[in-house]
């Protein structure tokens, strides 16, 4: 798949869902003021964020797909996990602002107005969210897009809000008031769990964190026969983008021309064999260097 393709195809996926998220939030935001219904009106809230993550992400990916230039040689893929961490960022005020409400509800309790009506608009909610979540992870494995993965995430925490406000509503329909602004509470907790989980991706792809497991390069490189040995294995990048640095040993008495060709042979080998890979820095030394170490 072409990055044009894989744009266009993340493009259209935030955009639908986008709408739908408008939609739900929409929905929940009104019904719940409607009622009276402090967690609804908190998991309508949540639902708004997720589109305004869905805007970020349409922002993020139209920079990631620009190609390497002077002052970007590596790409601009990282803007997808950097506009994560703005997600992220808009997870935690939202919870904030969800966990003020809450503890003001608790210290003036309004009595939610439960009616089956509210259980019908909570199923349907969920439902959308369900298929949201599915399809929406799936897409982002597929094309290993940070920006689709975080808000799956995101959304995922939508649906156990959702399900904790149905949980609410029948329990004030069961006369326990209080519980609503307990319920909004812990809304707030769920939203904060996931900006810290999307925070803590996002940070170990723009800190290098090592993404492939230095055994796995060790195992395809020495499958090479000119090959002695290697050493100083640093993998850093996305698991689409993927940057490989590695010192190669080969013979004391190898002329440029073949080490030249050895180096070209590893850079092939590994990426055909490990998806992602799309840049492999390779530094000949003899053997020896090795030998006189040890």
């Amino acid at each position: 798949m072409t990055e044009q393709t894989r744009y266009y195809t993340i493009r259209n996926v935030l955009l639908g869902i986008l709408l739908l998220n408008w939609g739900v939030a929409l929905t929940k935001l009104l019904y719940g003021k409607h009622i009276g219904s402090a967690s609804m009106t908190a998991d309508g809230f949540h639902s708004l964020s997720d589109g305004a993550s869905n805007i970020i992400g349409l922002i993020a990916i139209s920079i990631s797909v620009r190609p390497a230039d002077g002052n970007h040689p590596y790409g601009h893929k990282k803007f997808e996990s950097f506009a994560s961490i703005a997600i992220a960022l808009l997870l935690f005020i939202v919870s904030i602002d969800i966990l003020r409400g809450a503890i003001d509800r608790l210290s003036k309790p309004i009595i939610p107005e439960v009616t089956p009506s509210s259980f019908i608009v909570m199923g349907i909610v969920l439902f959308v969210n369900i298929l949201v979540v599915s399809y929406e992870n799936r897409i982002g494995r597929q094309l290993h897009s940070d920006i689709l993965t975080s808000d799956a995430l995101h959304t995922l925490s939508d649906i156990f809000v959702s399900i904790s406000v149905v949980i609410t509503l029948i329990t004030v329909r069961l006369g326990v008031t209080w519980l609503d602004g307990i319920a909004a509470m812990v809304i707030a907790g769920l939203i904060l769990k996931s900006g810290i989980q999307i925070l803590l991706r996002s940070s170990d792809v723009l800190c290098d964190r090592i993404i492939i497991d230095p055994s796995v390069i060790t195992h395809f490189v020495l499958s090479i026969p000119e090959v002695k040995g290697c050493h100083k294995i640093r993998t850093r990048g996305r698991k689409d983008d993927i940057h490989i640095d590695l010192h190669l040993l080969v013979d004391n008495n190898m002329d440029v021309q073949n080490a030249h060709e050895i180096a070209n042979h590893v850079e092939n080998t590994l990426k055909k064999n490990i998806p992602g890979v799309s840049d492999v820095v390779v530094h000949i030394e003899p053997a020896t260097n090795i030998l006189k170490k040890t």
